[in-house]
């Protein structure tokens, strides 16, 4: 057995250490996403056992994750459970036609700035909703909501001897997440999360806290595949604008995801058409059960490749790990403390915050960093899908405001001609700075404009410098020499 599969052992060892790290994160984005607990089982189940044995990236993990939980909680209440299913089966069969077309690598073009830009949005307004879970009080519908209700949130508390209790419980599972890199080796061999969340529900069992639990339905209940009227409301507008923001945001964060693991590891890269098509057909399996979106996560990823792993069987086995969990013990869910899976989600929003990266950024590359920030507060403000598209509509304009540097020199002698050398890309952006220019030299001279170190001219600047000629040409002088050189020729009046 050992000679045919040589590297067994470790992956046995690193798909439990997995398993540990992913069920309680399932649970926790389940329950935060507003859905069924087990539904975050089932993701990370099917991560495991469909996404996991497909090509792609060998050593990254699949399953439910945290950037997505705002994006589900608003679809759920907006739309409903059951058009939960038609939302992730949509968003997977787009994947699985986009990996076909060969559009995985295309997603690595997107800008940066826009990707952390709404994973910090994620990260806020998901802070903002578990510090309300960790209370024990329904959040606010919206992200600027949630925020504003924060300092009233507090007051009322603090009069409240169960939310006080529910409240330190979460508080204290952060403070266990943020030590347990400091505890010894021999602890820390249990993941952090886990711990976290165990002595949480040891704590809550023994004082008997006033704190709410996990519900439990039991795997197969919670199982609710979408029926055929849920697909009557394809036809609306805000549900695909919710399906492109599923497509989006699984494909980047899957595909970011994958680059980051490649760097973890010396084994084989990952093909990222092939992994957009596993992601594709993890989550239409997903969106028939009527489970959660999958992306790949970070989280598992690296605690997988830390652990040893060296094949894909160990996230195949991850996946059987928590199915046997799921159909055997699923009872252990009642005991867990809401407040600690509010901690735990708080914790990870934290991380999706990159407070390094944009103080970086903004020493070094100032509008990216304008637009990470103005993508997060977007998000904030108004929702995820309007606020990722102010973020890509913002990187668009800069770069093509960037891509449109043109230069030009006056030189003049005195005597004779003004010469006048245009370089760079002549689009209707820079137009105004160029006709200021041009329509400032003197009226009583003559003009030659040299074009010849133009890489572009658009229609707009070629009409734009033709009408210039014919005015500045009407004042009796000279007609306007041209020198286009190395660009396609210009008409302006030339003798």
């Amino acid at each position: 057995m050992l000679n045919k599969y040589p590297y067994l052992r470790q992956d046995f060892t690193a798909s439990l250490v997995v398993f540990l790290v992913a069920l309680p994160l399932c649970v926790g984005v389940a329950v935060a996403s507003g859905v069924p607990a087990e539904l975050g089982l089932v993701t990370g189940i099917v991560g495991g056992l469909v996404t996991g044995f497909l090509p792609g990236s060998s050593l990254q993990v699949s399953g439910p994750a945290a950037g997505l939980t705002v994006l589900v909680f608003e679809a759920v209440r907006e739309f409903g459970l059951p058009v939960l299913g038609v939302i992730v089966l949509a968003t997977g069969l787009i994947q699985l036609l986009m990996g076909a077309l060969k559009l995985g690598r295309y997603f690595r073009a997107i800008s940066v700035a826009v990707v952390e830009g709404m994973l910090a949005g994620i990260g806020l307004v998901l802070i903002a909703g578990q510090l309300y879970s960790a209370a024990g009080v329904e959040a606010p519908a919206s992200g600027l909501a949630k925020l504003a209700g924060l300092p009233g949130l507090l007051a009322d508390s603090a009069g409240s001897a169960e939310a006080l209790a529910s409240l330190g419980l979460g508080a204290g599972t952060i403070a266990v997440l943020v030590l347990w890199k400091h505890l010894p080796r021999q602890v820390r061999t249990v993941p952090g999360a886990l711990g976290a969340v165990a002595l949480a529900t040891i704590v809550a069992l023994v004082f008997s806290l006033p704190v709410a639990t996990v519900e439990v339905q039991g795997l197969l209940e919670s199982i609710q595949p979408p029926g055929l009227g849920a697909f009557g409301d394809l036809a609306s507008v805000g549900l695909l604008g919710t399906i492109a923001a599923f497509v989006l945001i699984a494909s980047a964060e899957s595909l970011f995801s994958a680059a980051a693991v490649d760097r973890l590891h010396d084994g084989p890269r990952t093909e990222y058409d092939k992994e957009l098509m596993a992601q594709g057909a993890g989550n239409t399996v997903c969106g028939v059960l009527g489970a959660l979106p999958m992306t790949a996560v970070i989280v598992r990823s690296s605690a997988n490749v830390q652990a040893g792993a060296k094949t894909k069987a160990s996230r195949v086995m991850h996946g059987v790990w928590l199915l046997l969990f799921a159909a055997l013990l699923p009872a252990v869910l009642a005991y867990i403390p809401l407040p600690a899976l509010a901690g735990i989600l708080v914790h990870a929003g934290w991380k999706l915050i990159p407070l390094r990266g944009i103080a970086s950024m903004w020493r070094d590359h100032r509008g990216e960093a304008l637009i990470l920030i103005v993508t997060a507060v977007s998000i904030v403000a108004v929702n995820m899908f309007e606020g990722v598209l102010i973020g890509l509509a913002l990187a668009v304009a800069k770069t093509a405001w960037e891509a449109s540097h043109i230069k030009l020199e006056i030189i003049d002698k005195g005597a004779g001609p003004v010469q006048a050398y245009l370089s760079g890309n002549a689009t209707f952006l820079r137009l105004p700075k160029i006709l200021d220019n041009l329509e400032a030299l003197p009226q009583d001279r003559p003009v030659e404009l040299d074009l010849s170190g133009l890489h572009h001219l658009d229609h707009a600047c070629r009409t734009a410098l033709e009408n210039w000629a014919e005015r500045h040409s009407a004042t009796g002088t000279e007609p306007v020499r041209v020198s286009a050189t190395g660009t396609e020729p210009v008409k302006v009046n030339t003798p």
